[in-house]
């Protein structure tokens, strides 16, 4: 016995509900990535970080809407049943987590792209800045 195998695998059906609950809250960079080539992504990009950083760099479409300054007046813009996509700096940052915590409170639906700008930059990806 070892550390992997101390405790033992789920079983497969377990598995797979515990791996598509992950994907229903969680997308990665490169999804993002191609998704927002299309005309119509399915969903709102929301870059969560202070205006500050979103000016120095940001995933190219994304929205600046810091998570401090979520509320029922600050998604108005959008209509009911938007899916939301939030990202802030990265693996270091909870800022994401947050804003996805408050856009759920608000009813909204709503995915976490893993990584941030960190992992977005990691892909290979450019930002813009402005």
């Amino acid at each position: 016995m070892n550390p992997v195998t101390a405790v033992p695998a789920a079983d497969p059906v377990r598995a797979v509900a515990h791996f598509t609950d992950k994907l229903r809250l969680e997308t990665d960079c490169s999804d993002v990535h191609a998704a927002m080539q299309a005309r119509e992504p399915g969903f709102v990009l929301l870059d969560v970080r202070g205006p500050d950083a979103y000016a120095r760099g940001h995933v190219p479409g994304a929205v600046s809407l810091p998570h401090r300054t979520i509320s029922d007046e600050t998604l108005k813009r959008w209509p009911p049943g938007t899916l939301f996509v939030v990202y802030c700096a990265g693996p270091h940052c909870n800022g994401a987590d947050k804003a996805a915590a408050k856009l759920a409170a608000h009813g909204k639906r709503v995915k976490l792209m893993l990584g941030g700008v960190t992992g977005w930059q990691d892909e290979g990806f450019e930002l813009a800045t402005g």
